[in-house]
């Protein structure tokens, strides 16, 4: 799902950084009690990357944040390790299964790690006030069964973002609301010269939600409503057929199955791309290319707008292994009632969880769009444990859709999805 910002080379565990000044006290990757009653917990974050003008943003976010909470809780301390969201899920899997089991964990999935039974309930580590907060539609995709484990951490919706002066260029008078509009203004735009008439981004970063807004635009998506796993459904395979025939054209990036969506960014914001879906947390990107002159509009459907859009978050969660449940509580409570999280929304044009972080963000006109969009989001299948074991296949292959026969990729990760523990 996720809204993560790929930033700088993928971290190695042994090079993960430590951000905050205690040094690494976690005893091999496990949070530990001094000798004095002092605590250290240790937290994997994901990196989302820098913001414009903010080189190693991240790491300066995380230790800004644990310096403060040391300060108010002096027996307290957070051992921040920052993993490339390339590798976050395979290095914490790892970690896991060595018995290096962290505190925290902020990352884009927390349902496998619920059937496990290796997470604390959400009422254990954060306060009744705080969970209140929370948007409830949002809080409601962090339970399993009914109990919450997952706590939202940051989060965003798409919409499609258009170059105004290629469009004036092209003679393209109005945003697309079609798909065969879509096409038409990627046939003008290519006319024009315009080399990525429309940025694809489909490689491992997050191609399941690429494909899941282009899915939707077809009554298509990953299930059904009745909760039947459906990847592999005619709508479903019409869709990639009609991506394959925009690939097969010419109008899109070349070899979009290799294409992460920062990398697509980047060229929309150079004045590369005519059109591209995106979030807010694309426009520190676009601002710091000196784009200005960009629309936002609904998504393309096949036959009109999207009705909805994809809903993201990420997560943050609490491990049970460590017995750190009132530590953790406090560090929760102190995130997400103090600065630090809408410290995280303004560096990075992500949209905050609580109802308070949304009121103070609604003057600002770039992420209105957004915004609106929110009570109408749909969301992936996050409450299914399955989720943990397809999300991965998913961003390996299934840009291959577009390459490849689009009938033969999404049938077999239906069967992925059908035979996933």
């Amino acid at each position: 799902m996720n809204i993560k910002l790929a930033g700088g080379a993928a971290l190695g565990l042994a090079t993960m950084l430590v951000l905050s000044s205690c040094g690494s006290g976690g005893g091999g990757g496990e949070s530990q009690r001094s000798s004095d009653g002092q605590v250290t917990l240790m937290m994997v974050a994901a990196d989302y990357g820098d913001g414009p003008g903010k080189p190693n943003s991240g790491e300066t976010f995380w230790k800004g944040v644990t310096d403060e909470f040391t300060k108010a809780n002096p027996n307290i301390k957070v051992d921040v390790r920052v993993i490339n969201w390339n590798d976050i899920d395979k290095q914490v899997a790892t970690m896991v299964q060595n018995g290096q089991v962290p505190d925290i964990l902020q990352t884009g999935d927390y349902s496998g790690f619920v059937k496990d039974g290796l997470l604390y309930k959400v009422d254990e580590v954060l306060s009744p006030n705080v969970s209140g907060d929370m948007l409830q539609k949002f809080a409601d995709f962090g339970k399993v069964d009914g109990t919450a484990y997952g706590i939202p951490f940051v989060s965003s919706a798409r919409a499609l973002f258009y170059n105004k002066d290629l469009f004036t260029k092209a003679g393209v008078a109005e945003p697309p609301k079609t798909w065969d509009e879509l096409k038409a203004a990627a046939e003008k735009l290519k006319a024009a010269g315009v080399t990525q008439p429309f940025g694809l981004p489909l490689g491992q970063e997050e191609a399941q939600a690429e494909s899941f807004l282009w899915m939707m635009g077809n009554g298509g998506g990953y299930k059904d409503a009745s909760g039947k796993w459906t990847i592999n459904s005619p709508q479903n395979v019409e869709t990639f057929t009609y991506l394959k025939g925009l690939v097969d054209a010419g109008l899109t990036s070349p070899n979009p199955g290799t294409k992460d969506r920062k990398t697509v960014w980047e060229d929309f914001g150079a004045g590369k791309v005519g059109m591209v879906n995106g979030g807010p947390m694309s426009i520190p990107i676009f601002d710091a290319a000196g784009l200005k002159n960009y629309g936002v509009v609904p998504i393309p459907g096949k036959a009109g707008p999207l009705d909805t859009t994809l809903g993201v978050m990420d997560w943050i969660m609490a491990f049970n292994k460590n017995g750190h449940a009132a530590e953790i509580k406090k560090f929760f409570d102190f995130f997400y009632t103090g600065s630090a999280a809408q410290k995280i929304s303004d560096t990075y044009k992500l949209l905050p969880v609580t109802n308070g972080g949304i009121e103070k963000l609604s003057g600002d006109e770039k992420l209105k769009p957004f915004l609106d969009a929110l009570p109408n989001a749909s969301f992936y299948p996050f409450q299914d444990p399955k989720w943990a074991t397809l999300n991965p296949a998913i961003k390996q292959t299934i840009g291959g859709a577009v390459k490849d026969d689009p009938a033969k990729v999404l049938g077999e990760l239906q069967k992925t999805a059908e035979a996933a523990g």
